[in-house]
């Protein structure tokens, strides 16, 4: 898919709208060197207007890459690729984000034991022109999805996963691949995707932007 095209890749300015160190880490685990730019969009969509979490995720997504594109393109050294994602958790009609404090953790904690849930990462893809800040060139967006089935969880268990701290920052409020993994029964679709980043589904959008020649095509081999 992609891995043939890493050196060309690498070669150019590829922006990461995401300050989250498990998105920086899976790509970078796949060869990619990005450089972390986080958005300062305020991730305040109505999710009412949404039909569901991952659409909402989608959304999102986009709307982080297209206020790190619309930053950068002034740059003498405009990126090649700028990449956007966001991860929420949906149980029931519920869309979960990141947890305020440590009661809104264990509120969402609660909500997830011994049930399933599915994990949403909307992820964007723009590639700036040189037209101008508001021309985006090209831009694609998609969502991954994810079962995810938890054991029933001890008011004791959850008190100790908060008091980690590692709850907070991730939707849902928690990490599968830290300690809270002890929990998962069982998963359906991508892992790496309810870390925060659907790798296989993003490999295989930027390969078909490259075979499109969306992406400069010249410097790639």
């Amino acid at each position: 898919m992609i891995l043939e095209h890493l050196a060309a890749l690498n070669s150019s300015r590829v922006i990461l709208a995401s300050a989250s160190p498990r998105r920086k880490e899976i790509l970078h685990n796949v060869g990619l060197r990005v450089e972390v730019v986080p958005s300062t969009f305020e991730e305040n969509l109505a999710k009412h207007n949404f039909q569901g979490g991952a659409a909402y995720a989608q959304a999102t997504a986009l709307a982080k890459a297209q206020e790190v594109a619309r930053r950068e393109w002034p740059s003498h050294d405009r990126p090649r690729l700028v990449i956007g994602a966001d991860t929420v958790v949906e149980q029931g009609k519920c869309i979960l984000e990141k947890p305020a404090d440590a009661n809104d953790a264990r509120k969402m904690l609660s909500r997830l034991s011994g049930e399933q849930h599915h994990v949403h990462t909307g992820v964007a893809l723009i590639v700036p022109s040189g037209e101008g800040p508001d021309h985006a060139g090209v831009s694609r967006s998609f969502a991954g999805t994810t079962c995810v089935e938890f054991a029933e969880l001890s008011s004791c268990e959850i008190a100790a996963y908060i008091a980690t701290g590692e709850c907070f920052g991730k939707a849902g409020a928690y990490g599968i691949q830290g300690p809270a993994g002890t929990w998962v029964r069982g998963i359906q679709g991508c892992y790496f995707n309810v870390m925060g980043f659907p790798v296989h589904a993003f490999a295989a959008e930027v390969a078909s932007l490259i075979r499109a020649g969306l992406i400069d095509s010249q410097s790639i081999v």
